[in-house]
């Protein structure tokens, strides 16, 4: 870890120590936007992914780090009406379009927000494997689950510093493993996600620290597959975002 990432990451830690006393009802609402792209509420309570994150590291990194991102991202498209108007996969897509003044900020920022609303998306859920055409899909792409889990933790294990291991989806079903650094993500590649695991040191350094291994192995305890398989669905049917 960086020093810069540590400063980050015990930067929000202190930053959300105070709202950590507060009831747990009101710890997921999120503030009014201050443009067009919002923090999406969490679909379950902090606690839920206890099995591989605890409820703290939960709050700091939905709050603090996915909030700064949407912050961000409104910033820099403030005099960008038409950008700001786009859905966040379309302007993910078309980021060479983006001006170069705010093009860095928009891939950080948007990236990181496209990559944080998937991440919350398909937890919350008792691991396990995936059923019907999913399953099918993972066998015809990689033999059998047990690969796809070896192969997938293998990458994201083997990212070098910051960065997340994605799995896409064509319009045709068929999966691939992928890896990107900082918070860059196949959409900016014309490519749609399937799931995707966050493995800057943020997303885990409170309970693990350098312990990364521990933490990927444990992140398939958490996932939802029917909410992974509504989004196989979507991919297909070509109603995906991000």
């Amino acid at each position: 870890m960086t020093l810069l990432h540590r400063r980050a990451l015990f930067g929000a830690a202190a930053g959300a120590a105070s709202l950590w006393a507060a009831p747990r009802a009101t710890l997921a609402q999120t503030p009014p936007p201050a443009g067009p792209f919002r923090l999406p509420d969490l679909p379950y309570a902090f606690d839920a992914n206890e099995a591989a994150i605890d409820a703290r590291t939960m709050e700091i990194h939905w709050r603090f780090h996915h909030g700064g991102q949407v912050n961000g991202l409104n910033a820099a498209l403030r005099d960008q009406p038409q950008l700001a108007a786009m859905p966040l996969d379309q302007l993910l897509m078309k980021l060479n379009e983006v001006p170069e003044s705010i093009r860095t900020a928009v891939r950080n920022n948007g990236g990181g927000n496209a990559n944080h609303t998937m991440f919350w998306q398909i937890m919350g859920g008792r691991g396990g494997e995936p059923t019907g055409e999913l399953a099918q899909a993972i066998a015809q792409d990689f033999g059998d689950f047990a690969t796809f889990r070896t192969r997938f933790t293998a990458a994201a294990n083997g990212v070098f510093g910051s960065g997340w291991a994605f799995v896409t989806v064509t319009p045709a079903g068929r999966l691939g493993i992928v890896t990107k650094p900082g918070q860059d993500t196949p959409l900016m590649d014309g490519q749609r996600v399937l799931i995707g695991n966050d493995v800057w040191e943020h997303a885990y350094y409170l309970r693990y620290q350098n312990r990364r291994g521990e933490y990927t192995a444990n992140w398939w305890n958490v996932l939802d597959w029917s909410r992974i398989a509504a989004r196989y669905a979507a991919a297909k049917a070509g109603t995906l975002g991000v």
